[in-house]
């Protein structure tokens, strides 16, 4: 794991004595906690995330999100239980470390862009390499780097203000990228974007992670976004992790009504992968190769423009399944009742 928590606890207020007593269940713990005056933002969190993958996190508003993002980091300070970078524990970590660690291996993209209006895009997205007192030459060289990989190139001297909504955001991923964290944290980033910029954001965030594969912590509070870009989500209430897993196990097997309410009106052919519903094997002639962790919407839409058989492959690009055009209706009128044919 790149990162982890272990029993983690953030109680705000006069409640530790009460929340203390681990004889206690969880919930037992909670209310005497209230009961005492204090507010749990949260209850016992175990949760990781490992380089290459994506962890959604999920909840309704003071579920504890953005919470276990910053205790994480320790911009929070937990009350209890233990956060691994690397294995190694680093909730007692010295400041001069911590602030070492912050700035050599994690970076955040927050909601607002958090630019600094004074500088270009170069002087913004170089920053944290300036922070880190690296020398001029090979900062401006990342950065410039980084803003054509973030498709920016001919920006680099433009001010915040004479950019779009979207090129800003883009601004603020290059500069979250440009120091090469292990750990990427995104906090709500798109949701004062537009619908179609958000989308093209969110195709961003997916390009940029196949190439880079780091590990990713990425906070939202809506299911089709969430399914879209992570690879598991983890749905909180009340500051306690009710369910973790991929998107289709929390479409086709909710624990509760909080979980199923989430994914009540999420469109299933955007959630389910074709590779639940394809043939195993190799066809004799194909129209395309497309991955196997395709959405059924996707697939549809390339049906669509004409292909009539359509081969699937792993992430080693080798052939691992197929379906015929005449398929589809069945394989989503299956993805409605959440499983396979």
């Amino acid at each position: 794991m790149i990162i982890e928590c272990q029993k983690l606890w953030k109680v705000y207020g006069d409640g530790g004595a009460a929340f203390g007593n681990e004889d206690r269940s969880v919930q037992e713990r909670i209310e005497l906690a209230e009961k005492a005056g204090a507010y749990v933002a949260l209850a016992d969190i175990d949760i990781g995330v490992e380089r290459g993958e994506t962890l959604v996190v999920m909840g309704l508003s003071g579920s504890g999100k953005s919470t276990l993002l910053r205790c994480l980091t320790r911009l929070i300070e937990p009350t209890s239980g233990e956060v691994r970078y690397e294995g190694r524990p680093i909730t007692n970590l010295p400041r001069t470390e911590l602030l070492a660690l912050r700035r050599q291996h994690m970076s955040m993209v927050f909601q607002n862009f958090a630019l600094l209006p004074h500088r270009t895009v170069l002087g913004n997205v170089e920053l944290p390499l300036e922070i880190q007192k690296q020398d001029a030459r090979s900062r401006r060289a990342a950065a410039l780097e980084m803003i054509e990989l973030v498709g920016l190139k001919s920006k680099e001297d433009h001010y915040p203000h004479e950019l779009s909504g979207g090129q800003q955001q883009r601004v603020g991923i290059a500069r979250s990228l440009c120091s090469n964290p292990s750990l990427w944290l995104l906090d709500e980033p798109f949701s004062a974007l537009d619908p179609l910029i958000r989308r093209e954001m969110q195709d961003e965030v997916l390009r940029l992670q196949s190439s880079l594969a780091k590990a990713v912590i990425f906070v939202t509070h809506d299911f089709e976004e969430a399914a879209r870009v992570g690879d598991r989500i983890a749905i909180l209430r009340r500051g306690r992790l009710v369910q973790c897993g991929t998107a289709e196990e929390l479409v086709s097997n909710p624990v509760d009504d909080y979980v199923r309410a989430f994914t009540a009106e999420v469109d299933r052919g955007r959630v389910f992968k074709v590779e639940r519903f394809m043939e195993r094997g190799e066809p004799q002639a194909a129209d395309r190769l497309v991955p196997m962790n395709t959405s059924l919407k996707d697939v549809s839409r390339i049906f669509a423009e004409g292909a009539n058989v359509l081969a699937f492959s792993d992430d080693k690009h080798q052939t691992v399944g197929f379906m015929r055009r005449e398929k589809l209706g069945e394989a989503l009128a299956a993805a409605e009742f959440g499983g396979p044919f």
